[in-house]
């Protein structure tokens, strides 16, 4: 059986306490369900760390890219430890030091400004979407 090639996976933060975690969640659900929605899939962070055989296993065949809202990047280092390397990392942190003017505090629903750069994160997810296809489409074919 042939393994498809259009999928990434997508490793969020779950860092719900800070606002920059639920940036990630939002961004990685952009991606899913708008973006990307026929080339990438999430993995469930929780169950990666916790054992789950399925989330560790697709991450050790399929790329991934690892968002995380702060530099302790709880996701690229779970990733990396446990199956691989990421494609590409993100962290929200570094992307909302582009936007000054917006002060991050909500920890559910985003203000307006908080979308702009959930926004922001997840059109810098879908470029590195299309970069890692494109980098493995470049290997395979």
């Amino acid at each position: 059986m042939a393994l498809p090639t259009t999928e990434v996976g997508i490793i969020s933060c779950s860092g719900e306490e800070i606002p920059e975690g639920t940036i990630a969640l939002v961004a990685t659900r952009l991606v899913l369900e708008k973006l990307r929605p026929d080339r990438t899939v999430t993995i469930c962070l929780p169950l990666f760390l916790a054992g789950d055989r399925n989330e560790r296993d697709f991450a050790k065949v399929f790329p991934t890219i690892t968002v995380d809202g702060c530099d302790k990047r709880c996701a690229q280092v779970a990733t990396s430890n446990l199956s691989g390397r990421p494609a590409y990392s993100i962290v929200v942190s570094d992307i909302a030091k582009k936007y000054p003017t917006i002060k991050l505090k909500s920890l559910d629903n985003l203000t307006e400004d908080e979308m702009k750069i959930a926004r922001a994160v997840a059109e810098e997810i879908a470029a590195k979407v299309d970069a890692t296809l494109k980098r493995r489409s470049a290997k395979t074919g």
